[in-house]
Formats: structure tokens, C-alpha cells, sequence
């Protein structure tokens, strides 16, 4: 026991080991680590890379679950390591995978390219009236509507998870498409809709099955879905020029 931190306990961490730049096929790698129950994933893993191992790849920056660098797989489950503890755990076998849906650089480290390119391809900021001559003031009942798609950190997650990513790589994914919607029901936009009428398609707004597993995984309580179904709607709404009612969730 450290009496400072708590009792410790000594786990195992088994770790998806990769080097991309010098091949080789994928391993896992132990290490055991005695540790105090109370500290985060990260923390451990941070404990392995100054004690044992100095070659482990894995990222970080905040450590507060607000910049979603440390996204990876735990014991199966996407999440951020910055975020799950190891008391919460039933077992002292801890297994670390990089994100799934990402081309894996090293070890825990995986490439967003590809992730990046379909977000900005949804153009997320707003577009406002070309007039700057008028303060653009927001309502708190607007700005409820698109409060939860303001809390994405974009860590991948809901990538990695949906499986409507999975069979189709062309998918625009839930984060991209979450907050294109965002965007779009800011009350300050405007009538701009090019990306809307881009994400028009099986690769867009259509590829996304209602699986929810991008609700499910969110570590930031965002609900993917229901900005897709909110874009669809105002695909719709533009397409047929008829008033749309919102979702609750939506609102």
C-alpha cells in the first residue's frame, strides 16, 4: 500500500505493439505495473514509458478529456485514457489497442488524415451573412439547439465505432456530420447549403444506418446521430421548401 495515494495493486497491460516505418507484424506486448487503483490509464501508461519502456508510442496533451488525443481502445471499449480509471475495472488484466477505422503510425499512435480530410470537407464554420454591420445576437432556446455538437472534441471515437464506417471507408463518418449540422442550425448562418447538398449522397448523410453506436461511445455525451437525422431533415426541408418540426433531441 502507498499511503499517500491509496492501496496499489499490480495490473497487467497487455499493448498492441506497431512500428509502420519499420514493418513487422502487429504484437501485443506485457508489462506489469504495480500501481495505485486511483490513477487514470494514461497515468499508467505514462508510469511504463518513464519505467520499462521509453520505445511506447502513445498520445496525449490535456489530460482532462477536453483535447481527445488519448482515444484508444480499453479492454474492447473506446474511450480516453485521460478519463477511465483502474478501480474501475473488475480485473487486473488491462488490454490497449489503438482506435480502430485509423491507420495505426505506432503502437497506440494512429494517422487522422483521412478523418481530418472528410471534416473540413463538410466546411464546419459558420456561415453567416455577408453583412457585418448588425450584431448577430442568439437566443438561449437557439443556442440549446446546438450546445451538444459544441461539446465534440473530435477525438475520433465515433469514427472508430460506427459501423457504417466499417463496411463503406467513403463515409463522411458521424463527427464531420454532426457538426456540419451544427453549423447548419446556428441561427446566425446563412442560406449557404453547399455542403449539405454535398453530403447528399450513400458516402454523406444516407451511409449512416441509426446503429447509434456513436451515442453509445461518445465520451462527451454527444448524440452523432441526431445531427445526421437533423441534417437530413433540412436536406429534406431546402429540397421541398416545407417547414420541418424538430426532435426534441434536435431542439
Amino acid at each position: 500500500m502507498n499511503p499517500k495515494n491509496g492501496p496499489t495493486r499490480t495490473y497487467r497491460f497487455e499493448i498492441l505493439r506497431y512500428d509502420d516505418a519499420s514493418g513487422g507484424p502487429p504484437r501485443f506486448q506485457g508489462y506489469d505495473l504495480e500501481v495505485e487503483k486511483t490513477i487514470s490509464v494514461l497515468e499508467a501508461l505514462l508510469r511504463i514509458q518513464d519505467e520499462q519502456d521509453p520505445s511506447l508510442a502513445f498520445r496525449y496533451a490535456c489530460r482532462g478529456a477536453i483535447c481527445g488525443s488519448c482515444a484508444m481502445s480499453i479492454n474492447g471499449k473506446l474511450n480516453l485514457a485521460c478519463r477511465v480509471q483502474l478501480n474501475s475495472f473488475a480485473t487486473a488484466r488491462v488490454v490497449l489497442e489503438p482506435l480502430p477505422g485509423f491507420e495505426i503510425l505506432k503502437d497506440l499512435v494512429v494517422g487522422m488524415d483521412a478523418f481530418w480530410e472528410k471534416y473540413e470537407r463538410v466546411q464546419p464554420w459558420l456561415h453567416a451573412e455577408s453583412s457585418t454591420a448588425k450584431e448577430h445576437r442568439m437566443s438561449e432556446a437557439e443556442r440549446s439547439r446546438i450546445d451538444q455538437y459544441v461539446q465534440c472534441i473530435l477525438c475520433g471515437i465515433c469514427y472508430g465505432a460506427c459501423p457504417a464506417r466499417k463496411s463503406n471507408d467513403a463515409f463522411t463518418g458521424p463527427a464531420a456530420l454532426a457538426k456540419m449540422y451544427r453549423f447548419l442550425a446556428d441561427s446566425r448562418s446563412g442560406p449557404d447549403g453547399q455542403a449539405l447538398a454535398q453530403e447528399n449522397s450513400a458516402q454523406g448523410l444516407w451511409g449512416c444506418r441509426g446503429v447509434m453506436q456513436c451515442v453509445e461511445a461518445c465520451p462527451k455525451n454527444v448524440r452523432p446521430a441526431d445531427g445526421i437525422r437533423g441534417a437530413r431533415r433540412e436536406l429534406l426541408k431546402r429540397t421541398l421548401r416545407l417547414p420541418v418540426r424538430r426532435t426534441p433531441h434536435e431542439d
